[in-house]
């Protein structure tokens, strides 16, 4: 069982006390796959309260818990739903897509020389003139001022050797990185479904 404590210090979630004055575009609904796990950690897979209800009227979608605050229609009051499960599995694909956005959160949003959150940019380990090429394997998240020192060097001439050798990573590694990194909003009917970084009980 996952301790309460650690679980808050993970991610703030909001209490459903407020649901009945919550205003629609603050109800986005928890998309889970068939399997009952998030589509996507980071980003997290939410929907628009409008999207997940026409989903449930076309039968693609299960209910597994519902905001305390109704939708009302000239013929319908409904529940806003929290958290959906797609009926149909949807298999992710093996290898992410290579975005700065990716490379920066394989190297959990620091930079490979220093360690620095700051002014992040990216760098070549291989500089292009050498022959370098603009992938996984020789791309790492650097801040500009390491970038600005290493400039056109390989790690070894710069004496700056990265803090781990750069990966092609796969969709299943990169989620596992957007554990440690909880958006804003998190509502607690989602608590069970999202296992950040915490520790469990022995």
């Amino acid at each position: 069982m996952f301790k309460s404590d650690l679980i808050d210090q993970a991610a703030r979630f909001r209490s459903a006390d407020g649901d009945p004055i919550r205003k629609l575009e603050s109800c986005p609904a928890l998309v889970l796959n068939a399997d009952y796990t998030p589509l996507s950690y980071y980003p997290l897979s939410v929907w628009p309260w409008q999207t997940a209800i026409k989903a449930i009227f076309l039968e693609r979608v299960d209910v597994v818990a519902n905001y305390d605050r109704l939708v009302h229609s000239p013929s319908l009051d409904m529940q806003i739903p929290s958290v959906i499960a797609l009926r149909q599995y949807v298999r992710p694909s093996e290898f992410p897509a290579f975005t700065r956005f990716n490379v920066f959160l394989r190297d959990r949003f620091t930079c490979q020389y220093c360690g620095s959150p700051q002014h992040l940019t990216f760098d070549h380990v291989v500089p292009r003139r050498l022959g370098g090429k603009t992938t996984w394997e020789n791309i790492l998240t650097a801040c500009a001022p390491c970038n600005m020192r290493k400039g056109g060097c390989t790690p070894a001439q710069a004496h700056m050797q990265p803090l781990v050798r750069p990966i092609r990573p796969t969709s299943w590694q990169l989620q596992q990185q957007g554990k440690s990194f909880p958006p804003n909003y998190l509502h607690e009917t989602w608590r069970d479904w999202l296992y950040w970084d915490i520790e469990l009980e022995e």
